[in-house]
């Protein structure tokens, strides 16, 4: 039998070898015993040394055509194998790959942080800056430089938590006004802030009242501002927290750093006006304080109180979330309970 007859035998009985296994580890040693160093075609290969010198290209053309062939069929064997392998698995499997997996339970930002970012969002929109501070403070700029001097009745409302005599958590937000005041270059334009965070009292804690909560106190000085400045950039505020039917009015109040001073309060958001259980019967919602920047602050700013004046307003964001949610307990934000937060997921 010649070189090309023998390996045409060859191929015929390792395609039907190929075509009859089922397991790919058989597949594997068909493979070695045909095409590896020690492997069949290799053993009838050597006999070409026999051969006529004309023969042998013709010869080992053939070889190689029978190689490439072999070699295609036992891959696509292979790919075979492996597919029924797989669905053998996935039958035995009880799970159901092709259902929907678990939605994922992702975060969202906490009730008081968005409201706090909506609040931001308001006054970004009015050209404002959004301005962080300390909130560990020296009590030069948390009381002294609010024109609340060591011995003003005001600091027994502000009694806090103190680091040292002259550290302490700051009772509220005003201290970054008053770092802000004295670096502001009035030559480049008016200085309008708002400044959020947390401050820190000395307070029981109930459904009302809790030693931390948020506050945003909101700051402009240029020259000729006025209440009626204060009053309608309020209304903008007030009408997109609580609704653009809102009215507001301003009652005669007293704050130490402003100079007419007044208190806010809205018309009632729930019975508009009619009174309610919300508003006490009164029609109206008390929501922050505020009024027209104490001369006194300004010239311990270095700032002319001759040319320049201004407003400051200060509303807490936790009283704002518990007016627009009907949440009756402060507590209930700092409390970590999911049953309570998962309420205000942000949908998305």
């Amino acid at each position: 039998m010649s070189l090309k007859e023998t390996l045409e035998q060859l191929k015929e009985e390792t395609l039907a070898k190929i075509g009859s296994t089922q397991n790919l580890d058989h597949l594997n040693e068909i493979r070695v015993q045909i095409l590896g160093k020690k492997g069949s075609i290799t053993e009838v290969l050597r006999g070409m040394k026999d051969l006529e010198p004309e023969m042998r290209p013709v010869v080992g053309s053939f070889a190689n055509e029978i190689r490439d062939h072999l070699t295609e069929e036992l891959e696509e064997k292979k790919a075979e194998l492996e597919q029924l392998a797989i669905n053998e698995a996935l039958e035995k499997e009880t799970l159901d790959v092709t259902l929907p997996g678990d939605e994922l339970n992702t975060g969202t930002p906490h009730i008081l942080t968005q409201v706090m970012e909506e609040i931001e969002d308001v006054f970004l929109g009015l050209g404002y800056e959004v301005i962080e501070g300390y909130e560990v403070e020296q009590d030069h700029y948390n009381f002294e430089r609010m024109n609340i001097p060591q011995d003003h009745p005001a600091r027994d409302m502000h009694d806090s938590f103190y680091i040292n005599d002259d550290v302490l958590l700051r009772t509220h937000t005003s201290p970054i006004q008053a770092r802000t005041m004295e670096k502001h270059d009035f030559s480049k334009g008016s200085l309008r802030m708002i400044s959020p965070g947390k401050v820190f009292r000395r307070d029981s804690d109930d459904a009302t009242h809790s030693h931390q909560f948020h506050q945003i106190e909101g700051l402009v000085v240029d020259e000729n501002i006025t209440m009626g400045d204060l009053k309608g950039t309020l209304e903008v505020l007030l009408k997109k927290l609580f609704g653009e039917d809102r009215e507001i009015r301003l009652r005669p109040s007293y704050f130490p750093f402003t100079e007419p001073s007044v208190e806010v309060d809205i018309s009632c958001f729930k019975c508009g006006g009619k009174g309610c259980n919300v508003c006490k019967q009164t029609g109206w919602i008390e929501i922050l304080g505020a009024g027209v920047i104490h001369p006194r602050v300004l010239e311990m700013s270095g700032i002319d109180s001759n040319k320049y004046s201004g407003f400051a307003f200060g509303l807490g964001p936790d009283r704002v979330a518990m007016l627009k949610y009907g949440v009756n307990d402060i507590r209930y934000f700092y409390q970590n309970d999911l049953r309570f937060l998962e309420q205000f997921k942000v949908k998305g």
